[in-house]
């Protein structure tokens, strides 16, 4: 169907009734994905009784359940992304007061919303278009992490810098995830406390 053939309805155009149903969708389909067992659930007709939607209109926005998760996971991704950036631009010029800000961020986006956190990190999560999804963002982000990095410091692109990005990446989501589960035990301000440490300790290195 051509855009432009769909009808204002209620006084709401149909693009925008389109968008509100992908909307209720994606939340739904985070609803399923970051509960704690995983995507036990998501099938179709799970996210549509979830969203409170007919079948047809999950076909309008997404070809199968794999199309939605991918979607989900993106714009949870893209979400935290942003408002950690925007933390660490806002901050102090200093080291300190940047890493902290964007770490703050990070921990607090997901303490304000757990299922942001499981589908990021939790291992019982067993997707395979999601675990392919994860491996691209830890690429992303710590291409992010060393982007930041050599336009703070002024220090050009090396493969130990490199590795220390993928490292310091990699060692925050196992963190996230022990933490997440109960098995890190501390608060949130202790956790981004300690972590801004280690990222500066690895700045010195770098």
């Amino acid at each position: 169907m051509e855009s432009t053939s769909l009808r204002t309805y209620g006084g709401v155009a149909g693009e925008d009734r389109q968008a509100e149903r992908r909307a209720q969708l994606v939340e739904a389909g985070l609803e399923l994905l970051g509960a704690r067992d995983g995507d036990r659930n998501l099938t179709v007709r799970g996210v549509c009784r979830q969203a409170g939607l007919a079948a047809r209109y999950f076909y309008e926005n997404f070809a199968d359940r794999d199309a939605l998760a991918v979607a989900v996971y993106d714009s949870v991704v893209e979400g935290i992304a942003a408002r950690t950036l925007e933390a660490v631009q806002s901050a102090p010029g200093d080291a300190r007061a940047k890493t902290h800000a964007g770490l703050s961020r990070l921990v607090r986006t997901i303490a304000e919303d757990p299922r942001k956190g499981f589908l990021l990190f939790s291992p019982s999560l067993d997707n395979t278009v999601l675990a392919e999804r994860r491996a691209a963002s830890a690429r992303w982000f710590a291409g992010l992490l060393g982007l930041q990095a050599r336009e703070f410091y002024g220090m050009p692109s090396t493969a130990r810098l490199d590795l220390l990005a993928e490292m310091l990446v990699g060692g925050l989501s196992q963190a996230l995830t022990s933490w997440l589960d109960g098995n890190l035990e501390l608060s949130e301000e202790d956790l981004v406390e300690h972590c801004t440490e280690v990222f500066l300790a690895v700045s010195k290195i770098a």
